[in-house]
């Protein structure tokens, strides 16, 4: 087994993932670690003369080997640090999983990760299923967590979309959580992949999740939060996406929901406020340029019909392009005249004819809308 000296060196008592890192930037590969002498290994900072014999000593526990057989079996592989495969910003990240057990296919896509709560609103998962489906229809893979409530939307908002999604747990991967889950997770491999830095048989222990959290958001552009209460784990999850240097957003709710607390503190903080996949995906640099080319389209009365409603209403080239930036949100006439190729006349015209038309409506302030009896 080529990965064994990795199972093994995370074995020993005392070395964790800082540490691991640090003898693996030292020495190059785990086998040349266990090949070392004492008085070498007490150069990396971290090891003691009493850390150094247990590593030269150290004999990996039968348990440990008959996991690693037993995930193999499962259809399990290991991807190391030193895999071309392991996710690129993960190794980013101050303390990367050494190895991470894998279950299905890391999707080639950028990623984008989704949380919230476990404890949903119908609107909190609503908004997940939403974002997630539009973003796996632009080619962003959506992560999470497999937990209940947002997690669960966000995986099969991109599933239902056809698109791709990784769930990250805090458990082994032999020990699917939430157990109503675990149809989901089969689907999941078949269109991604279930990840874990835990052993296969690992039970879903209460402190494995924060630490999970770390690899949601850093093998992730940025991280989603649509639903959190304070102090929850998905504040966590975004307060270490801001700490990797990545991108965080927050979806809006309402002012009375105890739910939505935590993700309007987010957006007090300076996340970005998301309304829609289009806000996420602007942010994103490896959509900056292929934007126009991928990404979903608001959804708006005249994207659905605008054939019906250029026949029935005898619109022109000009009140249809006017009409595609509206929204039945009152947009501002100087935002108007940026998305659209004519002079300020000639828009305050076309708008007074759509007016006429009765198919949008002037609020004040220069303010205007589609109509919300519009067809």
């Amino acid at each position: 087994m080529n990965d064994l000296p990795w199972i093994a060196l995370k074995s020993v008592p005392g070395i964790g993932n800082l540490l691991f890192k640090r003898l693996l930037d030292r020495f190059g590969h785990p086998r040349r670690v266990f090949e070392a002498d004492p008085a070498e290994l007490q150069t990396v900072s971290g090891v003691s003369a009493r850390l150094a014999r247990l590593i030269v000593t150290h004999k990996t526990p039968d348990t440990v080997i008959r996991d690693l057989e037993t995930a193999r079996s499962q259809g399990c592989r290991i991807l190391t640090l030193a895999d071309e495969g392991y996710p690129a910003l993960l190794r980013e990240i101050p303390d990367p999983p050494p190895y991470l057990f894998i279950k299905g296919n890391l999707p080639e896509q950028p990623f984008v990760a989704m949380v919230g709560s476990r404890n949903a609103s119908r609107y909190g998962l609503s908004a997940a299923l939403k974002l997630s489906g539009d973003l796996a229809a632009a080619g962003v893979s959506v992560v999470s967590g497999l937990a209940r409530g947002i997690d669960t939307a966000a995986h099969q908002g991109a599933l239902a979309k056809r698109g791709t999604t990784v769930a990250v747990l805090g458990c082994g991967i032999g020990k699917i959580y939430p157990p109503e889950n675990r149809d989901l997770a089969a689907r999941i491999c078949e269109n991604g992949a279930l990840v874990s830095e835990f052993p296969y048989s690992s039970e879903p222990e209460a402190h494995h999740f924060p630490v999970r959290n770390r690899i949601i958001s850093g093998m992730s552009l940025g991280t989603v939060v649509v639903e959190a209460a304070p102090k929850s784990g998905s504040l966590i999850t975004a307060r270490i996406a801001a700490e990797q240097n990545r991108e965080v957003f927050a979806v809006p709710g309402s002012i009375e929901s105890f739910k939505s607390s935590g993700t309007h503190s987010l957006i007090r903080e300076g996340a970005k406020l998301v309304a829609s996949a289009n806000d996420i995906l602007e942010e994103l640099p490896a959509y900056a340029m292929a934007r126009s080319a991928c990404s979903p389209e608001k959804e708006t009365p005249r994207d659905a019909n605008l054939e019906t409603l250029k026949n029935k209403f005898n619109l022109d080239f000009d009140e249809l392009s006017v009409l595609k930036v509206l929204d039945s949100y009152p947009v501002h006439i100087d935002d108007i005249l940026q998305n659209v190729s004519m002079e300020p006349g000639a828009l305050s015209a076309v708008l007074l004819r759509l007016e006429l038309k009765g198919m949008i409506h002037q609020s004040p302030g220069k303010l205007f809308s589609i109509h919300e009896d519009l067809p």
